[in-house]
């Protein structure tokens, strides 16, 4: 079996619907209660064993470099004064992982975006997470994705049900169950109309992949938009090879919406063991 290292974290796109709070910060800095979220992400990933980090990067993402950064300066003077448990926090977060940055240099898709970590990949399988899909339970999300892999050798895919009338929002999958209750996709749309749509089976930003998934990519033809799909290269894979969905468990959150963003920091932080006394009185207050 090929080992499970590396996972790749595309972090390029504009966060265009977070307007004007990511014109000079990156749409993977924005905090769920007390973290951004990149280091959901990152921290998920470290508890799946996946501990070479390649984050996918583009103009203005300097900031997330920073954070995965030691900061001697904010170190010292948290230490002058005694701050001992932010000390702790912010060495751990500096310390927590090895990061590669590769830059991104046109948005070409999601697609494109992974394959741009190609070279870091070379014959290994890898993880791929998509930050803004915030996913939260005792298990973490990649680590139940790991599960499999580490069952089977093959690629697996995140999935989630979704209301019929929804489909059109969602990369939706075929599959068909084999004799050990695993499910094998057969094929996958991306945002298909409702009566086209062969599931209410939902992709949701967590994936693991054997190499071939790169080489694949390599050939996919670029669609709408000029963008290179991600679901066209799983789609081709799946006909050579076999390719797991797993429904995943935990709260998952579309933090990638303003929407998703809000209900996240409202139920996560009423959850919160430090703030989340205050936050309920106040909303309770308010509503």
């Amino acid at each position: 079996m090929r080992p499970l290292r590396k996972i790749i974290f595309p972090a390029a796109g504009n966060g265009t619907r977070f307007l004007p709070a990511t014109k000079a910060t990156p749409q993977e800095m924005l905090t769920i209660v007390d973290k951004p979220l990149i280091q959901y992400g990152v921290e998920e990933a470290l508890a799946a064993d996946m501990e070479q980090i390649i984050m996918i990067t583009g103009r203005g993402k300097r900031a997330i470099e920073d954070h995965f950064d030691i900061s001697a300066e904010l170190e010292a003077s948290l230490k002058r004064a005694g701050k001992s448990a932010l000390y702790d926090e912010v060495s751990r977060v500096a310390r927590m992982a090895e990061v590669i940055y590769v830059r991104q240099k046109e948005a070409l898709g999601l697609g494109h975006a992974v394959l741009c970590a190609r070279h870091w990949i070379a014959d290994e399988a890898f993880g791929v997470s998509l930050a803004d899909e915030l996913i939260i339970g005792d298990n973490p999300a990649m680590q139940q994705l790991r599960q499999i892999y580490d069952q089977t050798g093959c690629s697996v895919v995140g999935l989630m049900q979704v209301p019929s009338d929804q489909v059109y929002k969602y990369g939706i999958v075929a599959y068909k169950e084999e004799e050990n209750g695993l499910l094998r996709l057969t094929d996958m749309v991306e945002k298909p109309d409702v009566e086209a749509a062969p599931s209410n089976m939902a992709i949701v930003g967590r994936y693991i992949f054997t190499p071939r998934l790169m080489e694949l990519l390599r050939a996919v033809r670029p669609g709408s938009g000029n963008e290179i799909q991600l679901t066209d290269a799983i789609a081709a894979l799946a006909k050579e090879e076999p390719v797991y969905g797993l429904l995943l468990d935990g709260q998952r959150f579309d933090a990638g919406n303003p929407e998703g963003f809000l209900q996240a920091n409202a139920i996560l932080g009423m959850q919160h063991p430090q703030y989340g006394s205050a936050l309920r009185k106040a909303l309770k207050q308010h509503l």
